[in-house]
């Protein structure tokens, strides 16, 4: 019998952050908003069974201190993320392309990122199966802490286009 290994591909916008004069686009902190936010994602994470055995994030401090937030509720479960410099400055081919590296060894990848990319993204890989309304919920608002649930029975190496069926799509918030 041959088992169809499925994947699983969650993207990720950071949560909420602050404007403070002077301060570079990258190196912007999350606001207290974004501090408040932020572990709602994780434990999101935890409560649906989606625990990444890999993340990849932006190195922009606050995409970083997202991550660090869903790593609070992961606990033990989350791995060491893995920051990459291009995701920050990245466009939907090259995001594309830095998720085409990831090890076929990988079940469930977390992406944390930057809007625009990450909702073309998901617009790209969006198999004509997926939820319809999920879809139409992430084409019309990308929200800080958005995040998209995709699944495929395709290695990571080979995402293109409309090649992950859609399942999920939420901006988890505290209770």
């Amino acid at each position: 019998m041959n088992t169809i290994h499925s994947r699983k591909l969650i993207l990720m916008r950071h949560a909420k952050a602050d404007y403070p004069l002077g301060v570079a686009d990258h190196d912007r902190p999350l606001a207290a908003r974004g501090h408040r936010e932020a572990p709602a994602a994780g434990a999101w994470l935890v409560e649906n069974g989606l625990i990444p055995d890999y993340i990849i994030c932006s190195d922009a401090l606050r995409a970083r201190a997202t991550c660090a937030w869903v790593l609070s509720e992961l606990g033990e479960k989350g791995p060491t993320p893995y920051i990459d410099s291009r995701i920050f400055t990245a466009g939907v081919s090259q995001l594309c392309s830095i998720i085409n590296e990831v090890p076929d060894t990988v079940s469930c990848l977390l992406v944390i990122g930057h809007q625009p990319v990450l909702q073309e993204l998901a617009l790209r890989l969006a198999a004509m199966d997926s939820d319809e309304e999920a879809v139409y919920e992430l084409a019309m608002n990308y929200p800080t802490l958005g995040t998209t649930v995709l699944e495929t029975s395709h290695p990571y190496s080979h995402l293109d286009a409309r090649d992950a069926r859609v399942t999920h799509f939420t901006a988890p918030r505290p209770a």
